[in-house]
C-alpha cells in the first residue's frame, strides 16, 4: 500500500512513513541534522532550533516550549 504526499506543487509516493520522513524533512542549515518535529524557519532558512539559528547570526529567535 502506498500513499501520496503533496508538497510545493509536487506529488511524492511512498510505501512507508520512514521513507517519507527521510525524503521530505528539511535539514538544519547550521548543524545539518534532519528536522523531524518542530524546527525554526527564519527568512526562508530552516534550523533545528533557536540555538542553531542564533549561531548563524539570526536575531530575536526563541524556542517555543
Amino acid at each position: 500500500m502506498t500513499f501520496e504526499v503533496h508538497a510545493q506543487g509536487a506529488v511524492h509516493v511512498f510505501d512507508c512513513f520512514s521513507c517519507a520522513i527521510h525524503r521530505m524533512a528539511p535539514i538544519c542549515e547550521h548543524c545539518r541534522v534532519q528536522i523531524i518535529g518542530q524546527g525554526v524557519e527564519v527568512e526562508g532558512h530552516w534550523f533545528c532550533g533557536a540555538h542553531c539559528a542564533r549561531a548563524e547570526g539570526k536575531v530575536g529567535i526563541i524556542d517555543k516550549v
